[in-house]
This record gives C-alpha cells, sequence and structure tokens, in this order.
C-alpha cells in the first residue's frame, strides 16, 4: 500500500478516482435565506416558537427598518445582531422586500389564555383606544384589518401572544427603540400591564385576514409622528 501511494506520488495521475462535484446551490434569494427558515419559517410563515415572529407580508419598510435596527444595535437579541452585522444596507433591502412579497397562510387563532373581561379590555384599545389617556387605537396605524399600513407600518395578526406581549414590553421599558420620535415608546408608557396582556391576547385571538396585504400608504392619518415612518 505504501508503495502504491509513493508510486501515485510520483506520477501525474492520483491515486485515488476524485469523487462527483458538489451540486452547487441555486444562487436566489430563497436559497440564500434558508438559514432565517430555523426561527421564521421557509416563507417567513413563523414557527410553534413563542418569540420568533412572522415576517410575511410586512411591509419592505418595516422589514428593512428592523434589520438596521439589529444590525445597528438599536434593537438587542445577540444572534440576529451577530447575523447582521456586516450585512450592507442594500442587501438588506433584498431581504426585506423578499419576505414583504411572501404570502403564506396565517396559523390558527389562538384560545385566549385570560378571562372574558381582559378579552374585553383589548379589543377596545385595539379598536377605539383610550382618550383620557391618549392611547390611540392601535387599528388607527396598523389599518383597519391589522395588516399594516405601507411603507413602514406591520402587521400585527398571525402573531403569538407572547411575542406581542414581550414586544410591548420592550417598547415600555425602552429595550426597544426606533429613530425618534420614538412613538410606540411613547404608546406603550403609557399602557399598564394588564393593558398589554390584555391587548396581546385579543390579537392573537383573531383569526387570518380576508386579505393579507397592508392598508395602502396614508390611508389613514397618524395620530402622532413616528421616526421610523416617513411623512
Amino acid at each position: 500500500m505504501v508503495a502504491l501511494y509513493l508510486l501515485s506520488a510520483l506520477s501525474d495521475e492520483p491515486a485515488y478516482a476524485a469523487g462527483p462535484a458538489a451540486e452547487e446551490a441555486p444562487d436566489t434569494m430563497q436559497a440564500r435565506l434558508l438559514g432565517c427558515a430555523v426561527c421564521h419559517g421557509a416563507h417567513g410563515e413563523g414557527t410553534d416558537n413563542d418569540y420568533f415572529p412572522r415576517l410575511a407580508g410586512k411591509p419592505a419598510g418595516y422589514l428593512y427598518n428592523q434589520l438596521q435596527a439589529l444590525r445597528d444595535g438599536r434593537r438587542k437579541y445577540p444572534p440576529m445582531n451577530y447575523l447582521l452585522a456586516y450585512m450592507p444596507d442594500a442587501y438588506l433591502r433584498q431581504i426585506a422586500e423578499y419576505f414583504a412579497n411572501e404570502r403564506p397562510p396565517f396559523p390558527a387563532p389562538a384560545a385566549p389564555n385570560v378571562d372574558a373581561r381582559a378579552l374585553s379590555l383589548g379589543k377596545t384599545l385595539v379598536n377605539t383606544g383610550d382618550a383620557a389617556r391618549a392611547i390611540p387605537a392601535c387599528v388607527t396605524c396598523h389599518g383597519p384589518a391589522l395588516t399594516g399600513m405601507e411603507p413602514a407600518i406591520p402587521g400585527l395578526l398571525g402573531l403569538h401572544a407572547s411575542y406581542l406581549s414581550a414586544q410591548l414590553g420592550a417598547w415600555r421599558y425602552g429595550t426597544r427603540r426606533t429613530i425618534s420620535p420614538d412613538c410606540m415608546h411613547d404608546i406603550a408608557t403609557r399602557l399598564t400591564e394588564r393593558d398589554i396582556t390584555a391587548i396581546a391576547a385579543w390579537l392573537a385571538s383573531l383569526p387570518a385576514p380576508a386579505s393579507p396585504s397592508p392598508a395602502a400608504a396614508g390611508s389613514s392619518k397618524l395620530p402622532l409622528a413616528c421616526g421610523s415612518v416617513p411623512n
């Protein structure tokens, strides 16, 4: 065997035939973003994990803002902060546009884990708000069907109650921030823990919308200035 190896080393031919060439992955955004599927689903539909949100169908402007915020540290989640650390703006925009154009089915609504009184409070805050506390209705900004509004306001359907609650809490305590004026921080600081639980439970209990597309830009007048939403 040693003699065979030495002879082959001195010859022009390898001792063993090379295996078949590895097949190259297609150079498509779908192939490039397969790593995202583990947490966010193959088409951005989300998974059973409470804390990995649905991305599909959200306005590209919103997704781009979040990718930038995660890359630049305004939004803290170490795996995403690390993953995006060196990605240029142009590529983040391509990722955002890819998921914005996806339309997978919505999950079945979750069975509420709160009582009827809490659900009623959540419904009121989502649809009407609370003028006495300067809390605008969620539908004012996030669209009448809660599917978001172009160019940069996200839909709120198809998300787990735990995720919604965690994000509202993050806005409230300042661990999630955006470009000033930070409208969601301002609103969330006016919410109580009970309000947040109620809103999250109500939103998670809603069925899939008739149309998943965000409302057109300017469909409603925003009740306050938001730095992440262009005028």
